[in-house]
């Protein structure tokens, strides 16, 4: 079954079209001679090995490279207190960034380090705004000691990354083809609660939270946010995995880190937004 990740489908793709990339060629060509003249042995004729694969190593090196523009731009709007049209247009421009790297068919690493220049002031600008909110919130309850929910979340990414690697390492989770149309189908599905709750936000439904602001079931939206986005990881793995076993060359660790970059920043805003929403008084 063809996979739903961009990411692998694009390896998927171009291992297929190129007969697998793994390996060097194996043909050999027998040389002739005139007739009367003996016929030396046969000779293999040297072929051009194939680019280097991919490996772990390449993608964790490739991620990290994409981090740092990433903690830099989130940093300075952090410090600088970027207002919201700011931060929207860093989104939107993020958005088109991500999907011209997500569906295009070549590698391309420029467009990758400038999503995540962008999403930076996207990071940095929500997490001041919520880290404010719930300061606002706790100072006008009483309490001059608010938790740094920021920490917690960068905590909990990380805590959840870890889990989800073992859980996909230890084959505990498997990713099957019936797994893969259930994460689509929750992905649709997710994708549509999020737009509606939008538009309610506007409307001042959940005190501005929209349907995630909403009691009992908006902390059930919000874990599941995150729980969605956590399972996501589950699928970059495997990304990265098949694309080893495939023998993608090394230039396709920069699509992986792409795609392992998205998938964590969006586990990060989910956690601090569900945390932002607990500790408000």
């Amino acid at each position: 079954m063809e996979s739903r990740n961009p990411v692998i489908a694009r390896m998927e793709k171009e291992a297929k079209a190129n007969g697998g990339y793994a390996g060097i060629g194996t043909a050999t060509a027998t040389q002739t001679a005139p007739a009367g003249y003996d016929v030396p042995p046969a000779m293999p004729v040297e072929m051009t090995p194939a680019a280097t694969p991919m490996t772990v190593n390449d993608v964790v090196v490739r991620t990290a490279t994409m981090f740092v523009p990433l903690l830099i731009t989130a940093y300075f709007a952090w410090t600088l207190q970027v207002g919201i049209g700011v931060v929207l247009i860093a989104m939107l421009v993020a958005l088109g960034l991500g999907l011209w790297g997500a569906f295009s068919s070549k590698v391309r690493p420029a467009v990758y380090l400038a999503y995540a220049t962008v999403e930076g002031v996207v990071v940095g600008g929500f997490s001041f705004w919520l880290q404010e909110y719930v300061n606002q919130s706790n100072l006008a309850a009483g309490d001059p000691n608010p938790p740094n929910i920021v920490l917690q979340a960068v905590i909990g990414t990380l805590a959840a990354f870890a889990a989800m690697l073992f859980l996909y390492g230890t084959r505990i989770i498997k990713v099957t083809g019936r797994f893969k149309k259930m994460m689509a189908v929750a992905f649709m599905a997710y994708f549509g609660i999020a737009i509606v709750s939008l538009i309610a936000s506007l409307f001042g439904v959940g005190d501005g939270w929209g349907f995630y602001g909403v009691g009992g079931l908006g902390l059930l939206l919000c874990a599941a946010g995150v729980a969605l986005a956590a399972f996501s990881l589950v699928l970059d793995f495997d990304a990265i995995e098949q694309g080893i076993k495939l023998g993608v060359p090394e230039k396709e660790s920069w699509r992986a880190a792409f795609g392992l970059t998205v998938t964590l920043v969006w586990l990060y805003l989910e956690i601090l937004r569900l945390l932002a929403i607990l500790n408000r008084s």
